[in-house]
């Protein structure tokens, strides 16, 4: 029973329960993990593109026109030389370019700010890096058949149907005008079937920005749940961020050794100590040229009291006895410190009679 109860305490402890960490989500975000749509992507690029060509498409027209009379016109009349061809390829070009261009900026901008309005700013070099892992037919195998290729069928499926159903229908309801085309003028007729087009774009771009919504709250879900985290996982986090605490303790005691060290070769240089005189042990010393008021250079209690006494002792530094204010300087100064201003006149009589002995002897 006790392996057993060891057992599920182990698994529960292993078990991704817990919301990811801000250390585990930056973590992921520098591998390329992120939620994301490519339907957002997609929605909005069809939407914007589709949206320019609605606005942009008489002059459009007009420059796509001009390039054709121009081309029968005057083009047709000249003479098949090198530099003739050379010319009309240049123009031409220019021409198209003229055309395509404002689409193709159109479009980058529309990747750009579906990228930026679903991850942020992010570069990133980590999804491009080798790992055989992917080359595993196993694995490969589990993608194929889990719950999120299903979903994707499932969404793709979607996709279609919808697009399907509204051009299908924008097709039926103009079924009457396009019958007639043939009667119309050319001009008309591409009136006609290019603005057929746009609508059933923009109501396919507008479908699938709607889609994109809940598509995206879904790869929202799914990247939360695969950057779970167990209890154990945060444990370790938690000890890697704030180091072992043998080694953290193995550092204090390191500092507190480097500290007591310092601390007592500023004693011999201190010009009294105060004592309790068993228990605590407070060296000051008055350096003008350091600061106004006497400094705390040492303090300590029981065995650190006694050490600082035994230096002060061995270099003739003086000691007084002065209970209160010994407890007193120890609770509130802080080593390497000028003295708090309530004790000035204490120590400052203490200090006088230190100099006045020392002038006697």
């Amino acid at each position: 029973m006790e392996f057993l109860k060891l057992d599920l305490q182990y698994f529960a402890a292993d078990e991704k329960t817990e919301e990811a960490t801000p250390k585990k989500r930056e973590d992921t975000r520098k591998k390329g993990q992120v939620p994301k749509s490519q339907d957002v992507n997609t929605g909005f690029l069809l939407i914007l593109v589709f949206g320019a060509l609605f606005l942009l498409g008489p002059s459009m027209k007009s420059t796509m026109t001009g390039m054709y009379e121009h081309a029968f016109q005057e083009y047709m009349l000249w003479d098949l030389t090198e530099n003739q061809v050379h010319m009309v390829f240049v123009e031409m070009t220019w021409e198209i370019s003229k055309v395509i261009a404002p689409i193709f900026g159109i479009a980058i901008v529309a990747g750009v700010a579906s990228n930026l309005l679903q991850v942020g700013i992010m570069f990133t070099g980590e999804p491009l890096k080798m790992d055989l892992k992917k080359l595993d037919p196993i694995q490969g195998a589990k993608k194929i058949f889990s719950a999120r290729a299903l979903v994707e069928l499932v969404k793709s499926l979607l996709k279609i149907s919808m697009v399907g159903v509204i051009t299908f229908s924008i097709i039926w309801w103009n079924k009457d005008h396009m019958m007639n085309a043939s009667q119309k003028s050319v001009e008309a007729a591409l009136a006609f079937f290019g603005n057929t087009t746009i609508i059933m774009g923009l109501a396919s771009a507008l479908a699938l920005l709607v889609l994109s919504v809940l598509d995206y709250t879904y790869q929202r879900y799914d990247h939360e749940k695969n950057i779970r985290m167990s209890k154990k996982d945060i444990k370790d986090e938690h000890k890697n961020i704030e180091g072992d605490p043998q080694i953290k303790a193995k550092i204090k005691e390191k500092q507190r050794q480097m500290s007591s060290a310092r601390m007592m070769s500023e004693v011999p240089e201190a010009d009294v100590v105060i004592t309790n005189p068993t228990h605590y042990a407070i060296a000051v010393k008055y350096d003008e040229d350091r600061s106004d008021a006497p400094i705390v250079v040492a303090k300590g209690v029981d065995f650190v009291a006694q050490k600082i006494k035994e230096i002060a002792k061995a270099n003739d530094v003086m000691q007084v006895e002065n209970r209160p204010l010994a407890r007193a300087l120890y609770s509130d100064s802080e080593l390497d410190q000028p003295i708090n201003e309530e004790f000035y006149k204490a120590v400052a009589e203490i200090l006088a009679y230190v100099y006045r002995l020392e002038k006697k002897m």
